[in-house]
């Protein structure tokens, strides 16, 4: 099976994080967004990629080469970016003439078994309950348990399931004539061609697709989101159990947290729900609920729900006081 991995957007809500690297390329746990959905893509087997790329799309390409360098990897330019639906339209000879396809949204991380979406005989659309359906493309399910409807951004949603940004395909030529009808019909909704509009399209010419419950789903676009991915998977065992007391001796580390390879941690409190990049220093600070990047550097800081970028410097306020009974000193939060 191919996988088409759509990451051309600009990533706007996350500034000033993608002003210099894209979206998919921000750091959450130990790894990156994209490097989080390709390592559970390769746990499923596939090794035939398709990446659609866009803004800073050759720090992707570098990224990808580098890292998974035995993957089967294309790179397709989406310009001008004109939606989902537009992205796969402009990479259709690269997935048209497969068996099946797999699509990805590139800022979104998912827990599911997708060993079992492969398996399945009919095509897939990962979903999730959501507290607000009226931000998302939401499905429709009939009496059949197959889908009836799919709406994008609904005003009035008569659904709560959402689409997660997970989907299976399983007659990729059909999709790409249904991307063609909306693309030469100019079928837009909120100005861009989405992919939910295609899908439609298709289920009105008789295609068969299912939902699927997916365990979890962390939209990445947004710092709130971000820290709540960052959290659940900093729960894995493998940072809950570990013990670094001996490794940065002299600091408190409460655990679940992620330290990079090469990083100088000095009188600090680390965690709980923190993940450092490499080759980053600590000194007398404290840190919670927070994303480091690379190479950065923290002195005198106390930080929680917080996002530092890479090779990024902060040194915060050191005191020396004499303060005497019954007194307050409030510096703020």
């Amino acid at each position: 099976m191919k996988v088409v991995i759509p990451v051309a957007g600009i990533g706007s809500k996350l500034r000033p994080h993608t002003h210099t690297q894209p979206k998919s390329l921000v750091p959450v746990a130990d790894n990156t967004i994209l490097g989080h959905i390709v390592e559970k893509l390769l746990e499923a087997g596939i090794r035939d990629y398709v990446f659609i790329i866009g803004y800073l799309g050759d720090k992707i390409e570098h990224y990808v080469r580098q890292k998974y360098p035995d993957i089967r990897a294309e790179f397709v330019v989406q310009e001008p970016r004109e939606g989902l639906g537009h992205a796969l339209w402009i990479a259709r000879e690269t997935y048209r003439h497969e068996e099946s396809v797999l699509i990805m949204l590139g800022d979104a991380i998912v827990e599911v078994d997708l060993q079992a979406i492969i398996d399945s005989p009919n095509s897939v659309l990962g979903v999730k309950k959501v507290a607000k359906p009226s931000l998302f493309g939401v499905t429709e399910v009939g009496n059949d348990e197959f889908i009836v409807k799919l709406v994008e951004k609904p005003r009035i949603p008569k659904s709560n399931f959402a689409l997660v940004g997970l989907y299976k395909i399983m007659h990729p030529q059909r999709l790409v004539d249904s991307l063609e009808y909306i693309i030469t019909e100019g079928v837009r909704t909120h100005q861009e061609y989405h992919l939910t509009d295609a899908l439609m399209h298709m289920i009105r010419k008789g295609e068969k697709m299912v939902t699927w419950n997916v365990d979890n789903w962390f939209d990445c676009g947004r710092k709130e989101t971000l820290l709540e991915a960052n959290a659940k998977l900093l729960s894995r065992p493998r940072f809950r159990e570990q013990d670094l007391s001996g490794k940065y001796p002299g600091n408190i580390i409460i655990p679940p947290v992620s330290i990079g390879a090469g990083c100088t941690l000095v009188n600090s409190i680390i965690g709980p729900n923190v993940a450092i990049g490499d080759n980053t220093t600590i000194v007398r600070s404290s840190l919670s609920n927070s994303i480091i990047g690379t190479y950065s550097e923290l002195q005198n800081a106390v930080m929680h729900d917080s996002i530092i970028g890479s090779d990024a410097s902060f040194k915060g306020l050191s005191h020396s006081l004499n303060i005497g009974d019954s007194t307050e000193i409030n510096f703020g939060q």
